[in-house]
């Protein structure tokens, strides 16, 4: 069901306010290319809400609470909300956030949420349709039907604005609930106090996914309100403040002076991770006034700075849509993490106070260190140096680059040290506006994780060590993860492991680092121990060395020797030495042979129909809706097919992603699912991050046009272009021709025209 993304209800003042300000500037308006709705439906796991580009602040409401698909709050086809929150991710697979809880409502409600799935008395809520819901970057919009309220929301980078339009000038009143948390964790203590009769501010502290989440808000509302503060659902007499598992606040708002009509209400919100005083200076700076229309506009203007990064030219009014609502997507998080004063909360718990550096978080690394990263590297290198600050920060802080790191807490999800390659990919690109040998000894330090490993491989001395996994161990002193010793993951964590220590051994060359170089450079082809030469398969191995059997390799497991897929979709994971792994499958023709079996055969799976949930996007047994094939339909450039990539790039562009709320074939993955196609529609994707090379494919647009950084401006042209024509006659750079369809990092930086001439396949 297509919805109309852009019709924005009851907002004509901003729109004429807008639509001024383009004409003045003769400007191109990207966010009306943006459905913010793409990945709200499916297995997407995206929200529709207002934010700013890596902002504090998600504003969005909440349809449901539990579930896998509650893992962003808002699910497409749900008809009621709960509520709207500050906090959101972006596409994960699992979830957290949704804090500081608004609930504007018309005379008495019950104050339990209610229950996900069940409209009726049992809990406050209100049933919504999408055609009185509207949205775009910066703004949401929705009418709650039950009370007739209707509710605007908007940002800045670390406050959010609401508009509240009730329908009477009496009975108006706002639940504030510190309990609800997507997937209903555990709050030890929130905390709200009444400051006056327009201020209220509060506290909440999580156990969630991440195990030590501290949410302050400060917030002012335009009218005067009285207000009940309760224990839960018990009313506690006699208090302007109440610290408890569960605290609420219900606020009534002053009758307006026209009684039976109307009555708009506004309130600003500040967020912080610090304290009270940090969510009111992010406020009070950042919004120091009431007008709502003003900083839609800003919004609106920040998002278009944004996106216009890459213009493209298309006649394909669809695709065009697809790619902006990508690019957007690739720009929500990692989000800010610092106050407007610099404060900011350490991996320790601390507060620390540092203007000179500006803390990011949500780091879901194992997801975009393969096109995220990248094109990164490409449209916003500054950024990209400075989430590598982060990373190195968060390292002197714990004694290890993160893994997975949300709300300054390390929640050791997925598996390998990618932080290595977001530092590498940078490295080799030449942006290192960071501290090159901290960088070394940090991603040394994940690949040993003991003091004595990395003090006699640096020189150096580690704070805070832990306890050594089991399957590093073994990486390290077998050169193998035997399935019987480690239970889980031992394939896809020995191919990821590899990948990770080639990456240090290049860092390790071009910093003249000749023994560890060498060390890291043996590390790197351990991935041939998981080599079968007779299944051509990664399999597990036993600590005898033999091979697990029986053997399936369609089979997916939890646990199992797998993540997030099976044999099939990891036996390409060798990203580093495709090379290597050709010779290994026995040459061009077999290795060929075998990528035409992946893509053509059927779709079925084996084993455990819940770990099934995650392999998804299915071509023959690839599975775009997974990460660790991202690279692989690039892999027929290695073998000189390269008609077989651009068909199956097309295939992909055209079929797996859609202009549509489940238009998503997998969960966004905090923008790497949307950087894939962001970058393949421009005809490019890196399929070795940490090699400063692209691969190139089919572009999808008649012009692209990316003004970078550097002062310089690159443009990617499509000659003869044509949805038929998804094959590449031949390319050129700068008039020169390209012969093996790759380009390099350093040669795309220096700006140009990158021009595809296109075919059909009979031509």
């Amino acid at each position: 069901m297509k919805i109309q993304r852009l019709k924005i209800r009851l907002l004509g003042i901003i729109l004429v306010a807008l639509g001024t300000s383009c004409t003045e500037q003769n400007a191109i308006s990207y966010t009306d290319y943006v459905n913010v709705f793409i990945g709200t439906g499916g297995h997407g796991h995206t929200f529709p809400g207002a934010t700013y580009p890596h902002g504090m602040v998600q504003l969005s409401p909440d349809t449901r609470l539990s579930g896998w698909d509650a893992c962003a709050g808002y699910y497409y086809d749900d008809n009621h909300i709960h509520g709207f929150t500050h906090t959101h991710l972006n596409g994960t697979g699992r979830g957290d956030y949704g804090d500081i809880l608004f609930m504007p409502v018309v005379g008495e409600k019950p104050l339990q949420a209610g229950v996900d799935g069940h409209l009726g008395k049992e809990g406050y809520r209100s049933r919504f349709s999408h055609s009185n819901e509207s949205a775009r970057p910066g703004y949401y919009q929705v009418l709650l039907e039950d009370d007739s309220i209707n509710v605007e929301l908007t940002t800045t980078l670390r406050a959010g604005m609401h508009r509240y339009t009730y329908p009477l000038g009496r009975d108006n009143r706002l639940i504030v609930d510190m309990g609800p948390t997507i997937q209903n964790y555990e709050h030890p203590i929130t905390e709200i106090e009444i400051l006056n009769d327009s201020t209220i501010s509060g506290m909440k502290f999580t156990d969630g996914w991440a195990k030590q989440h501290y949410v302050y808000f400060y917030a002012v509302f335009s009218t005067p309100f009285e207000y009940k503060l309760f224990a839960d659902t018990t009313c506690v007499q006699g208090t302007s403040s109440i610290s408890t598992h569960t605290a609420k606040a219900l606020i009534e708002f002053h009758p307006s002076d026209n009684a039976g009509q109307s009555q708009q209400v506004i309130a600003k919100v500040g967020i912080s991770s610090v304290d009270r005083e940090g969510a009111q200076k992010n406020v009070e700076t950042e919004i120091p006034h009431w007008n709502f229309e003003s900083v839609v506009k800003e919004a609106d203007e920040v998002w278009n700075k944004e996106l216009g990064r890459i213009k493209v030219e298309t006649a394909d009014a669809t695709s065009r849509t697809i790619f902006y609502s990508s690019l957007y997507h690739t720009a929500i998080q990692p989000s800010l993490a610092s106050d407007v004063d610099g404060r900011y909360r350490t991996m320790g718990q601390e507060t620390r106070k540092d203007s000179s550096y500006v803390a990011y978080t949500v780091f879901s690394l194992w997801d975009t260190f393969r096109a995220l990263h990248p094109l990164y590297t490409i449209i916003k290198p500054a950024f990209n140096q400075q989430l590598i600050k982060v990373l190195l920060r968060k390292y002197d802080e714990m004694g290890i680059l993160p893994k997975w790191e949300l709300a300054s807490n390390e929640t050791g999800t997925m598996i390998g040290y990618h932080a290595v390659s977001v530092i590498a990919d940078a490295f080799m690109k030449g942006q290192c506006d960071f501290d090159t040998k901290k960088a070394l000894e940090a991603c040394v330090r994940s690949s040993v994780y003991d003091t004595a490993g990395i003090n006699k491989a640096m020189n150096c001395s580690i704070k805070n060590v832990k306890v050594m996994p089991l399957d590093i161990k073994y990486k390290n002193e077998w050169g193998y993860i035997p399935c019987d010793k480690v239970k889980t993951e031992t394939v896809s964590k020995g191919l990821e492991y590899a990948y990770n220590d080639w990456l240090i051994a290049q860092l390790a060359c071009e910093m003249g680092d000749t023994l560890l170089y060498e060390s890291y450079l043996k590390k790197g082809e351990t991935y041939r121990i998981y080599f079968d030469f007779e299944t051509k398969m990664m399999r597990a191995r036993l600590s005898d060395g033999s091979w697990l059997t029986p053997f399936d390799p369609k089979a997916v497991e939890r646990p199992g020797n797998y993540i997030e897929g099976n044999a099939w979709q990891w036996a390409w994971f060798v990203p580093h030495d495709v090379e290597g792994l050709i010779d290994l499958w026995g040459g061009k023709d077999a290795f060929a042979a075998g990528l035409d079996s992946l893509f053509t055969m059927n779709s079925d799976l084996t084993g455990d129909e819940s770990a099934a949930l995650d392999v998804t996007g299915m071509i023959g047994q690839y599975a775009h809706g997974n990460e660790p094939g991202h690279h692989v339909p690039y892999l027929y450039n290695h073998v000189g097919q390269y008609h077989k990539t651009q068909a199956l790039v097309d295939s992909i562009l055209y079929n797996i992603y859609r202009n549509e709320p489940d238009g998503l074939c997998g969960n966004e993955d905090v923008g790497q699912m949307s950087a894939w196609y962001v970058l393949s529609a421009m005809g490019l994707y890196p399929v070795c991050p940490g090699k400063p090379y692209y691969a190139l494919g089919r572009p999808l647009f008649d012009k692209v046009v990316l003004h970078l950084e550097n002062g310089k401006t690159l443009v990617i042209e499509a000659e003869n272009n044509h949805r038929k024509n998804k094959y590449v006659s031949s390319v050129f750079f700068n008039g020169k021709p390209l012969t093996d369809m790759q380009l390099s990092h350093f040669n795309l930086m220096q700006g140009g025209t990158l021009k595809f001439l296109m075919k059909a396949g009979d031509e």
